[in-house]
């Protein structure tokens, strides 16, 4: 499937893309679009304006996209607080590690294009979801 986003990614869109090929479609392919006007018809919009897969109600668009595809895995919701905080700094969660992580997005788009945004962007998801993962499994911080 064809997914659609802005072009620039940062934090939130970087998230979902990992969460899109992780848990949702392994073989999604990401369009990059300057204006919603441009998605293509074959392109499910996600993190823009007008987008039903977008910020709601005060989340960001990881928080909606795991509400809509039914994702209760307590990890996918610790991190989707992580990525919250980093691209809303609204302060609704407890998440030390959001500005780290707000950092190296940021520095990451100004090294890679949007394709290698993505790419690297999803190492950096999966080593968060498994750290995030071993906590939760040994009741604390790993080593």
């Amino acid at each position: 499937m064809r997914w659609a986003t802005r072009a620039g990614c940062h934090v939130d869109r970087i998230a979902c893309a990992w969460l899109l090929r992780r848990f949702v479609d392994p073989d999604a392919e990401f369009v990059f679009v300057d204006d919603p006007a441009e998605v293509p018809d074959d392109a499910t919009p996600f993190d823009m304006r007008g987008a039903q897969l977008s910020h709601h109600l005060g989340d960001c668009s990881l928080e909606t996209m795991l509400r809509h595809f039914g994702l209760d895995d307590p990890v996918l919701w610790d991190l989707a607080h992580i990525v919250h905080e980093a691209d809303l700094d609204d302060e609704r969660y407890d998440a030390p590690e959001a500005p780290g992580l707000d950092v190296i997005c940021r520095g990451l788009s100004m090294v890679r294009d949007d394709p290698g945004v993505l790419a690297v962007g999803e190492t950096i998801f999966d080593g968060l979801y498994e750290h995030l993962r071993r906590a939760l499994l040994l009741g604390r911080q790993p080593s």
